[in-house]
């Protein structure tokens, strides 16, 4: 009986419990989307949105230091392609082609010069006058002779020059090459390209002035052959016309007088 009592005792508390629990539930479940602890009022939602817009600014942040770094990159690399090229042997190259055209206008006899080379030989190489005195023959056969010799001095001496440029190109060559490899932008590498070319334009007139001048001795000394075969047909016309050339007459060869 006492049992009983006992069991039914704790029946009716657990049951009192059970219906007990909701209505101390309820305050907290009836707030809607907050809690109330010590007066601070806690958001999820707005928590949650802090904490995503704070990562999209920290996000938006990284973008702009990035792009800045690639700016600053950039404005680095603008300068380095702008940096102008240490070396330079224009100077150089132009003395040795001022060098070479000096030559050629110290150029004896008859010049390059189209006017000039044009009354040379109308004046001096053309066809041996026949009213031309025997000195005058033998004056214009020097001076032909004088110019094909000063033509192949001429020529000697441009020769002289470009073979001595040689090493200068070699050397300057060598420094380009080495500029243009260790070239650190863009204008460094165009700069040291442009140079090359220019050194090879160099070169190129150097073989030109050669080439030139040894033409010029050749043609000269062509010029004095043809002139002296055709001063040589005139001075036989001359020999060989009656009363003028050769007059045939007795030769003794000892004096009457040795007998």
């Amino acid at each position: 009986m006492t049992r009983s009592i006992h069991a039914r005792s704790r029946a009716l508390r657990f049951a009192a419990t059970i219906i007990a629990a909701p209505i101390a539930i309820s305050p907290f479940i009836s707030t809607p989307a907050a809690a109330q602890f010590g007066g601070i009022v806690y958001d999820p939602t707005n928590y949650a949105q802090n904490v995503l817009t704070a990562a999209r600014t920290l996000q938006q942040v990284n973008q702009q230091i990035t792009q800045l770094q690639n700016e600053a990159t950039m404005l680095i690399n603008q300068a380095r392609n702008l940096a102008s090229l240490p070396h330079s042997s224009l100077q150089q190259l132009q003395q040795s082609v001022q060098r070479t055209q000096q030559l050629l206008r110290r150029a004896q006899g008859i010049a390059y010069d189209v006017q000039r080379i044009d009354q040379a030989f109308t004046s001096t190489y053309g066809n041996a006058s026949m009213s031309a005195s025997d000195q005058a023959l033998v004056a214009g056969a020097r001076e032909r002779w004088q110019n094909t010799v000063g033509g192949l001095q001429d020529a000697m001496r441009v020769q002289a020059s470009v073979v001595g440029n040689i090493d200068t190109n070699r050397a300057e060559m060598s420094a380009l090459v080495g500029q243009s490899q260790g070239a650190t932008g863009a204008l460094q590498a165009t700069q040291a390209g442009n140079q090359l070319l220019a050194l090879q334009a160099q070169q190129l007139a150097d073989l030109t002035a050669v080439v030139a001048a040894n033409g010029r001795a050749q043609n000269l000394s062509e010029a004095e052959r043809a002139a002296a075969a055709e001063q040589g047909r005139e001075q036989r016309r001359r020999f060989l016309t009656p009363g003028s050339g050769y007059q045939p007459g007795n030769a003794r060869m000892f004096p009457n007088g040795g007998n």
